[in-house]
């Protein structure tokens, strides 16, 4: 029944009752691989470093549905400058979400798709790193609900444009 929902046919009102949350589509919309000191980069004996950059993207594609993009950069070095590989992977899905109140909304959008998402481009980067000749690399699980409660308070903690508490205060005595 659900199928026929999400492809525009008529799905019984009991069907519709309640918040739902689908995975339409998972894929991948843009990757990159370099390794940009090969072949000398096999023989180095120094301890690489690794930076991980994470960032994610929401765009509403219709009333229902969402495209969600989990991007991650994995930058391995030897030393400030020397570049062993760089990996960057835009990990993308659209979901389906119906009946949620806008702040659960935003909560699954900011947790429960990039959670989704992430062990698809974990592997996708570990593939990559793989195949360009390098040990295998596992990235480590991330919690997303925790990053999320943060972007949050971070977001609370900073005043909001054109807004002046004196001017809030004034508002809310009226």
């Amino acid at each position: 029944m659900s199928d026929q929902a999400l492809n525009g046919g008529a799905a019984p009102a009991e069907a519709n009752t309640g918040p739902q949350f689908s995975v339409e589509k998972i894929y991948v919309k843009d990757v990159s691989y370099e390794a940009p000191n090969s072949p000398q980069a096999f023989n180095e004996q120094e301890q690489p470093q690794l930076q991980m950059n994470l960032n994610q993207r929401v765009q509403r594609l219709n009333e229902n549905a969402y495209e969600v993009v989990l991007g991650i950069t994995l930058t391995c070095k030897i030393g400030e400058d020397k570049t062993i590989y760089v990996v960057e992977v835009q990990q993308a899905g659209v979901f389906g979400l119906a009946g949620f109140d806008e702040q659960t909304l935003d909560a699954m959008l900011g947790t429960h798709c990039p959670t989704v998402l992430y062990p698809y481009a974990r592997q996708t980067i570990g593939d990559l790193i793989s195949a360009g000749g390098f040990p295998p690399f596992l990235l480590q699980p991330i919690n997303f609900e925790a990053l999320y409660a943060e972007g949050l308070r971070q977001r609370a903690a900073q005043p909001q444009p054109g807004t002046d508490p004196a001017d809030g205060e004034a508002a809310g005595n009226a």
